[in-house]
């Protein structure tokens, strides 16, 4: 059985209903990736998510929301601290968030680390910039330590950058900090109009570029329903994305993309069937309101050409 462990921050989301009201779900980036595997991937999948809760009512529900959706939660508890909040705001699909995290557990996460808990080597460490970003200096130095251990016992680093540049202290760390967790990681997972903001670079393919020259493997490029581009050594593609015919929410496309490419690749699908399993996965999530929808896994099956 192989295992996936996700790093990072799960927060309470409030997410317009469609009527002037805002529904409350459980979300974050990295949980996302997570709950969608469990949705998609084979019952062989065994999933983890590492973070930090408070000792309150709201954090007793979230850790049972994860236990419900098949998620094994691996929390500290901080008596002091509770869950974050972010709510979602829609323009023709397009969202922006407001943030209440200050006072988060999850960015106590790596307090206590000393190693990765229960991987073995061919499973996969699951991160991103927004896990670097909530962290302390001395948390981030870690969370690299414990991925580094990890990786020379054998188990797979995937990182998506998902940059948010108002989480780090100036422009000067995000970029650094960035490039160390890629430089680090098996996979890296970034999306081009982020990179392009934070980087400057022009093209998808300069992305993927930059980032296998820090050290990165693999790199697969996101960009919104244009061509994915994947870089890796003797690997170059590019994959097009089927038509959406409608954009109601782009909240977790990102992270649903990650979540087919990932599922598709430990069922065996080779490179360009797991984008394609990405890119349909990301395109029933954006269909629907809200970070976490029903999606079906027969299609995915069939999308990553299995």
């Amino acid at each position: 059985m192989t295992r996936v462990l996700g790093i990072g921050e799960c927060m309470i989301e409030m997410a317009p209903a469609g009527d002037g009201n805002y529904a409350m779900g459980i979300a974050g980036d990295t949980f996302n990736t997570c709950w969608y595997l469990r949705q998609v991937g084979d019952l062989a999948l065994s999933v983890g998510y590492l973070s930090a809760v408070g000792e309150d009512d709201v954090s007793a529900r979230m850790e049972a929301f994860m236990r419900e959706a098949g998620i094994d939660p691996i929390l500290a508890r901080r008596a002091d601290r509770t869950v974050g909040l972010y709510l979602i705001s829609l323009n023709e699909g397009e969202r922006s968030f407001s943030y209440w995290r200050a006072n988060s557990a999850a960015r106590t996460l790596a307090d206590d680390l000393e190693a990765l808990p229960e991987l073995e080597p061919g499973d996969l460490a699951y991160f991103s910039g927004i896990t670097l970003a909530i962290l302390p200096p001395e948390g981030r130095l870690r969370l690299h330590a414990a991925l580094a251990r990890a990786r020379s016992e054998g188990v797979r680093v995937v990182f998506d950058p998902n940059i948010r540049p108002a989480l780090w202290e100036t422009a000067e760390t995000l970029r650094s900090e960035i490039t160390k967790a890629a430089a680090a990681a098996d996979v890296v997972l970034p999306s081009f109009s982020d990179e392009a903001a934070a980087f400057g670079d022009a093209t998808p393919e300069a992305v993927a570029t930059r980032y296998r020259a820090a050290g990165a493997e693999l790199v697969v490029v996101k960009n919104g329903d244009d061509t994915v581009v994947v870089r890796g050594t003797d690997v170059a593609l590019e994959i097009a994305p089927e038509p959406v015919a409608e954009v109601v929410d782009t909240t977790a496309a990102g992270d649903a993309f990650n979540a087919g490419f990932l599922a598709a690749l430990l069922r065996g699908s080779d490179l360009s069937a797991a984008c394609r399993a990405g890119c349909h996965l990301a395109r029933q999530v954006i269909g629907q309101r809200g970070a976490l929808v029903a999606v079906d896994e027969m299609d995915l099956g069939e999308a990553a050409g299995r």
